[in-house]
Formats: C-alpha cells, sequence, structure tokens
C-alpha cells in the first residue's frame, strides 16, 4: 500500500480524529466502527482524495467494501492511481 500514510492523514483530517491517528492500521475497520464516518463523511473523504491525488473516482465505484477497513481505502487509492 504506497499510500497508506496519505490515506490515514486524509481520513483523520476529514473526521477531525487526530487524537486516534496513532491507533488506525490497515486492519482497521471503519464502516460501523467511526462514529464520526457517516454517509456525508465518505462524500468529504471521496472528495478530498479526488483533489488530493488528482483522480476521478465515479459513483458506482464507491462500495461499503472500499470502506470496510482503512486498508481497504488505501487499497482502492492505489488501483486507482495505477489505470
Amino acid at each position: 500500500m504506497q499510500h497508506f500514510e496519505e490515506v490515514k492523514k486524509i481520513l483523520c483530517d476529514v473526521l477531525c480524529i487526530h487524537d486516534r491517528i496513532n491507533l488506525l492500521t490497515e486492519n482497521s475497520d471503519l464502516l460501523g466502527n467511526i462514529p464520526e464516518l457517516d454517509s456525508m463523511a465518505v462524500v468529504n473523504i471521496i472528495t478530498t482524495i479526488e483533489e488530493y491525488f488528482d483522480l476521478t473516482i465515479d459513483d458506482d465505484e464507491i462500495t461499503a467494501d472500499i470502506f470496510k477497513t482503512l486498508g481497504s481505502l488505501s487499497s482502492f487509492v492505489d488501483q486507482k492511481l495505477a489505470e
């Protein structure tokens, strides 16, 4: 996961959970585990990722599986950047 630390920082910035950044690992559950991660936060995270990495994510690409863990989100970003 090439961009894990960057994705982790984006997640913490958007959710304002900097106090928990050191607790987050590749296996950290996201959806259902982080109260701040609601549907609006998902939109904000996607938008921030698009802007930060200069890529486009189509609505039909966004699934609950992508937000299952921090690792799955980071892997998704890696895949998008490889396209």
